[in-house]
């Protein structure tokens, strides 16, 4: 057995209790049922996390949080890391997983160049960012996936664009799969986490994640704003297979996304425009029932 294999077996808790994440922390669920996901599937994994929030999760060296080998690597760089250790562990026939683990701002901005250079070559790996539409670990400023209206470090009153649509690009690469994740929702999400464990190539999940230190919200609130985010239509949830095959898999009940908004102090009245807001959600959710329809998985 070698020493991978040795730490994996030895300690098979993903997230160790007592990290340093905050409370209420929508990254900490995510890697709770990622943990038990691979427990169910009997795999094992390695993390590969850049210099984003989950990197903090591990504690000051030479503790750490995390219970599986986890390689820290620069903003940019994790899908390059990823890919490079990926492939020397296939050519070692290692088993177990590589998994990069990073937020939005490791995502949409800074290492989107090398996650579609990954994407490109369908390297062999899941990428999963939980997108908590901030950069949390550095102050809370803005990223391309903080939504219009919101108010950060860097957008004191409220960002004036929309959020970058990360699974549009993802799924113009034909990757083999990419889904988006609801933590409101645990048997799509444990579902979909399975089915790109069973699978080879690139992966992509996308899991909505609250931020209560950012987002100005309670702790408590976390999954039920991202339960409100769900069936408002605001965050769609669905998969995507070869970049083709569409399937809507939690169908959202017509919630009004007011309550959304209200439920987090970093968004204004002033700052949104509910009405165009609501059209939006009807509208997103129709052009995806309506690929599902034309592209069936």
């Amino acid at each position: 057995m070698n020493a991978t294999a040795a730490l994996q077996k030895s300690d098979p808790c993903l997230l160790r209790p007592g990290n340093t994440n905050c409370g209420g922390c929508g990254m900490s669920v995510g890697l709770t049922m990622l943990g038990r996901a691979l427990a169910s599937a009997n795999d094992s994994c390695s993390l590969v996390i850049p210099a984003c929030c989950g990197i903090v999760t591990a504690g000051a060296f030479p503790t750490t949080s995390y219970g599986v080998p986890t390689i820290a690597a620069t903003f940019a760089s994790s899908p390059a890391v990823a890919s490079g250790y990926a492939s020397v562990r296939d050519l070692n026939d290692e088993p177990g997983q590589v998994i990069c683990w990073a937020g939005d701002g490791g995502t949409y901005d800074i290492g989107l160049a090398t996650l579609s250079g990954a994407a490109e070559r369908n390297e062999n790996i899941i990428y999963i960012c939980y997108d908590n539409e901030i950069y949390g670990n550095t102050g809370g400023q803005r990223s391309s996936a903080t939504p219009i209206g919101a108010r950060t470090t860097t957008t004191p009153t409220g960002k004036s664009e929309t959020k970058k649509n990360i699974m549009a690009i993802m799924t113009a690469h034909g990757i083999p799969y990419a889904a988006t994740l609801s933590m409101a929702h645990p048997e799509d999400f444990s579902r979909k986490l399975a089915t790109a464990l069973s699978m080879t190539g690139m992966r992509f999940l996308l899991m909505h994640s609250p931020c209560p230190t950012g987002w100005k919200s309670e702790p408590e609130d976390t999954v039920e704003l991202v339960r409100i985010a769900v069936a408002s239509g605001l965050f769609p949830v669905y998969e995507v297979f070869d970049g083709a095959r569409y399937r809507v898999t939690v169908e959202p009940d017509g919630s009004d996304p007011a309550e959304y908004f209200h439920r987090q102090r970093r968004f204004k009245d002033e700052d949104i425009d509910l009405e165009a807001t609501r059209r939006s959600c009807v509208d997103r959710i129709h052009r995806l029932r309506m690929l599902a329809r034309e592209y069936p998985v």
